[in-house]
């Protein structure tokens, strides 16, 4: 049992630290700014099952093969990621995430519906989802693994909505009008 709480806290950890200035939070963030949270929260945690249980199922997989050219193979794949985040250009990637919100927003009237497909997207082939995927290949517990990863990207989406209402006091998305219902709106103020 103290092996499993372990195996745990160190995956809850690792995806949390990775999670934390990654895109996601980023779009979870914008989109509590101009939606009600509680869908944007349920709609991102949504995606987030989903992710986790590929990432465990492909890490699953990714255990059957022989041991050390999985090794080498994640040596060289976290690497690979690590330059690429060294490389990444933010103020381009937060601009390409403001466009890709929007562009769901506008497919999409549904905050929850917005979330997941926002979140769903941009987690294929992420850093998160591949370093889950490794954990699981590396300690074989799947629902350790899975519990873990899945409370530590809700708890990112959780911050980043909570700041995303509080960087935002009195925001009323540009869809609410006069001609729309209240209750499509929202605002911190009523």
């Amino acid at each position: 049992m103290t092996h499993a709480l372990g195996i745990g806290f160190t995956v809850f950890t690792v995806i949390f630290l990775l999670e934390l200035p990654d895109k996601t939070a980023l779009a979870a963030l914008l989109l509590a700014t101009r939606h009600r949270p509680l869908p944007v929260f349920l709609g991102a945690a949504a995606a987030f099952v989903i992710q986790s249980a590929v990432a465990v199922v492909a890490g699953s997989l990714f255990s059957l093969l022989p041991r050390q050219p999985i090794r080498i193979g994640a040596g060289i794949l976290f690497l690979v990621m690590a330059a690429l985040l060294v490389r990444r250009n933010l103020r381009a990637e937060e601009a390409g995430e403001k466009r890709m919100i929007e562009q769901e927003e506008g497919r999409h009237r549904r905050p929850f519906v917005s979330a997941f497909s926002v979140v769903f997207v941009a987690e294929w082939g992420d850093l998160t989802q591949l370093a889950t995927a490794a954990l699981q290949a590396r300690y074989q517990q799947p629902i350790v693994i899975f519990v873990a990863a899945t409370l530590a990207l809700w708890a990112v989406c959780a911050i980043a909505v909570a700041l995303g209402i509080a960087w935002a006091p009195g925001f009323r998305s540009a869809r609410c009008s006069s001609r729309q219902p209240a209750s499509w709106c929202w605002s911190p103020s009523r």
